[in-house]
């Protein structure tokens, strides 16, 4: 399937979903948010594809809100007066944005951002929605939508401070500063960082390779329990985590483990 903002490419177990409006430097109009839910769908149906690797053509990794393509949709914006019908409508909108990027969060496969040059406003909200974020040196982030009079509402101020915690949260988030690549890893925004765009795209491939010989059944099941455990307590998170191990074991994968390792050798796992 074509999208407009997006390219989907299928490579074995790894899907590579790229953010693909170069031109632009990528900035975010309406596809930017309305593509994911069915590209996101359809990577967590596909059973052959165990991980996700998001990135971008171009320039920049993200700009952020393209302002006049998205103004169209919500033109609720620049409007002086507004009355209570409008505000609902506008919550409505508002909820769909975020289901734009939930539905990343959402995803049983694991997703890596492979992030490099900018990376600015709604590019962080996408980000923080993965599991894993990898950089090129020349990245740059900034939680700016204060700078512009609004307040970052589809996601980033729920998610970056259980990434980087509370602090360094709400400095980014009041002073808009664009942080560089390596203070992102120092506050462990990302994972790691590489020279440039395309050793950041090799290693990206080589950390998803190594997740995808894994049990998919394990690796799913691993998502699953850490999103469940945020903001539970230790014993909430310790019941939900043995159901779900009650739920995966035994397995077909199991099996494959156990003769693998007394024949000594790898595992083949088929997710089942």
């Amino acid at each position: 399937m074509e999208y407009k903002y997006y390219l989907v490419e299928k490579k074995g177990h790894i899907a590579w979903v790229w953010l693909n409006r170069p031109e632009k430097k990528n900035a975010m109009n309406p596809p930017a948010w309305k593509e994911t839910i069915p590209i996101f769908e359809d990577l967590d149906e596909d059973e052959n594809i165990r991980v996700v690797i998001l990135a971008a053509k171009g320039s920049d990794f993200n700009t952020g809100l393209d302002l006049v393509e998205m103004m169209v949709e919500l033109e609720e914006l620049a409007a002086p007066v507004q009355s209570a019908g409008q505000r609902k409508t506008f919550m409505k909108k508002l909820l769909k944005l975020q289901d734009g990027l939930s539905c990343i969060e959402k995803c049983r496969k694991p997703v890596i951002a492979a992030v490099h040059g900018l990376c600015l406003g709604g590019g962080l909200d996408l980000i923080t929605a993965c599991d894993i974020r990898l950089a090129s040196k020349d990245a740059k982030f900034s939680l700016l939508e204060a700078s512009v009079g609004m307040v970052a509402d589809v996601g980033v101020l729920q998610r970056i401070p259980n990434i980087i915690g509370q602090g360094h949260a709400r400095e980014m988030a009041y002073s808009c500063r664009r942080i560089t690549a390596d203070k992102a890893m120092r506050i462990n925004l990302v994972n790691e960082v590489y020279e440039n765009y395309e050793e950041l795209l090799k290693e990206a491939e080589i950390l998803a390779n190594e997740i995808s010989v894994n049990s998919p059944l394990a690796v799913q099941a691993s998502k699953v329990v850490f999103k469940y455990g945020i903001g539970k307590s230790v014993e909430d998170g310790l019941l939900f985590n043995a159901a779900v191990s009650n739920y995966t074991i035994p397995s077909n994968d199991v099996a494959a483990a156990l003769k693998a390792f007394s024949e000594k050798r790898k595992p083949e796992f088929t997710g089942s």
